[in-house]
């Protein structure tokens, strides 16, 4: 039994996928500049999220811009109880109309309970009117001033709660505890976005400084909250900022070089009406921003774990030896990445290819069109940015653990172990060793002083870890 512990013992740094101690700090030069760096960085991110923070005015004001170009109209679950096609109620006899009119029963707020009508939908006119039948689930929509109901959308949202549980339950059921502790980053990030970033841009601060200060915050929580704080989730958190920077700096200039406008599109051509002192093109610039730290995160923590494991797995291995090993898994990772980024503008964007298709216009005058030429700068900006991250992280993470040494089992503590024997007058023996079996040592005296390999794979090296 004890010849087992000392055996499980000496290879317990196998389950510890982080080759960097933080006892290294006293001795490590450059992880004390990243450790300076990212402390530096988290101080400017708190007196920023201090002095941008938003109060209530901006916000308040937009939503009663909003209401009076019809923002603010009430939603509330309903149910379809009759569905009738017949002669429109304005219709005459030299244009007999056909409408189709929908009932339903309103399920939850101040009308819970009570039945109304939506406005008719002149199948002449409405081809896109919505195919309702009895028990639907609908959203209808009412605006107050006008005391009329309208059809808003399909009520989605027990579809939406399925999939997000379903979603949960798969994240957590192969990560476990950083399963959960991703799921709970991804709800930060998308409180920062909704309670920070959009009102704080409402309130008219710049909108690009709020995006920065946002990206930033949520590097800092996302990263240590899933990967934990330790210093290799500290270099890629360093190398996510420097490659943010990077991307900022070379974003900016081409938004410049562009002109962009930021009115392209329907929402842009909305927000001067409710907030008219918002800087479009920085908006659409911060927007970039945030688009390109969900990709950079998971490149920078993926070249930093490449490293540390190369290291923890040979510690013989040099700088150049990580850089050129590290560099060369990242350059794989990135041509997809890079793939990534065009195909989810693309995809999000089908229904305006489709339009630019039948347009029948040249492909220079298809991406010279500020809607389609943003997408093109938001994608090559971050692209660039991402490359930029690979070298960037993998010479910090190489320089870093090159100078860390790895602690490896002894080859005594794995072949022997302490036992205790009882002699025939029943006292106690002292200590003595007892060869484990099936160890080379056991059989072959010679083999203890021989290079021992690594030891082979097992699940463990791939199962998720309890521990961070």
């Amino acid at each position: 039994m004890m010849a087992a512990h000392a055996h499980d013992h000496g290879h317990s740094h196998v389950h510890d996928h982080d080759a960097i101690d933080w006892s290294a700090f006293r001795t490590n030069r450059l992880l004390q500049a990243v450790l300076a760096l990212v402390a530096i960085s988290a101080a400017a991110t708190i007196v920023a999220l201090v002095v941008l923070w938003p109060s209530s005015d901006g916000r308040d004001s937009a939503v009663e811009q909003g209401a009076l170009i019809g923002l603010g109209s009430e939603r509330f679950g309903a149910t379809v109880t009759s569905v009738e096609t017949g002669t429109c109620s304005y219709a005459t006899s030299s244009n007999p109309s056909q409408c189709r009119r929908v009932a339903f029963v309103v399920n939850e707020g101040r009308f819970a309970g009570e039945t109304h009508m939506f406005q008719e939908f002149n199948l002449a006119i409405d081809s896109i009117a919505p195919d309702l039948v009895v028990d639907d689930s609908v959203m209808a929509g009412y605006e107050p001033t006008t005391d009329v109901w309208f059809y808003a959308d399909r009520d989605r949202r027990t579809s939406l709660v399925v999939l997000g549980l379903l979603f949960a339950a798969v994240v957590v059921a192969l990560g476990r505890w950083r399963g959960l502790a991703a799921l709970a980053g991804m709800a930060v990030t998308l409180a920062v976005l909704v309670v920070f970033v959009a009102r704080s841009v409402l309130d008219g601060n710049d909108p690009l400084l709020v995006a920065v200060v946002a990206a930033a915050a949520i590097a800092f929580v996302s990263l240590y909250l899933t990967h934990g704080f330790t210093p290799t989730t500290t270099v890629a958190l360093a190398g996510t900022l420097i490659s943010l920077a990077l991307t900022l700096g070379l974003a900016s200039a081409f938004f410049a070089m562009a002109k962009f406008t930021g009115l392209a599109t329907e929402e842009a051509l909305l927000l001067p009406f409710i907030a008219g002192d918002i800087d479009l093109s920085a908006l659409l610039l911060g927007g970039a921003m945030l688009g390109t730290l969900g990709a950079l995160d998971d490149v920078t923590v993926t070249q930093v774990a490449t490293v540390s494991e190369l290291h923890r797995r040979s510690p013989e291995l040099g700088v150049k030896e990580l850089v050129n090993s590290g560099i060369r898994v990242g350059r794989d990772h990135i041509a997809s990445t890079v793939n990534t980024l065009l195909l989810a503008y693309a995809g999000a964007s089908m229904p305006l290819l489709l339009l630019f298709a039948a347009s029948n216009q040249g492909l220079d005058k298809v991406a010279n069109s500020e809607l389609i030429s943003v997408e093109i700068v938001r994608t090559l900006c971050g692209s660039v940015g991402l490359v930029a991250a690979v070298p960037i992280t993998t010479v910090l993470a190489a320089f870093i653990t090159e100078r860390t040494p790895v602690a490896e089992p002894s080859v005594a503590a794995e072949s022997v172990a302490p036992t205790h024997g009882q002699c025939t007058d029943g006292s106690v023996a002292a200590a003595t060793t007892e060869p484990v079996p099936n160890h080379p040592a056991a059989n072959d005296p010679a083999a203890a002083s021989k290079p021992q390999s690594q030891p082979s794979a097992d699940w463990d090296d791939f199962a998720p870890r309890e521990n961070w």
